[in-house]
């Protein structure tokens, strides 16, 4: 391999070296710390927390069980109860649901 060759090689990978560093910055980065963020939040549920399920169904954690919540849906007393699997919700809502820093 001649002196040439081999700058002309460098020349040619860093490009390509180049975009996976903006790559790995712009998108998977960002997305390992969403996934991060949204397994705190799974494990952090607690009785009582309020949530929205990503059908968008609010409603009142009543009971935890393994991967699986019992969520009352209705309000103003009334006792709609569903279950959902952990993974379904989306966020929690309300002050008290907030994570303390």
């Amino acid at each position: 391999m001649q002196p040439g060759q081999s700058q002309n090689l460098l020349v040619t990978l860093l490009p390509f070296a180049v975009l996976m560093v903006v790559f790995y910055f712009m998108l998977i980065r960002p997305q390992q710390t969403q996934k991060k963020k949204r397994e705190t939040m799974l494990s952090g549920l607690r009785k009582g927390n309020r949530v929205v399920t990503i059908g968008g169904i609010h409603g009142e954690i009543v009971e935890i069980k393994d991967d699986a919540l019992i969520v009352n849906v209705a309000d103003q007393g009334e006792r709609i109860i569903m279950r959902f699997s952990k993974w379904a919700v989306q966020d929690t809502v309300g002050k008290e649901n907030q994570q303390s820093s």
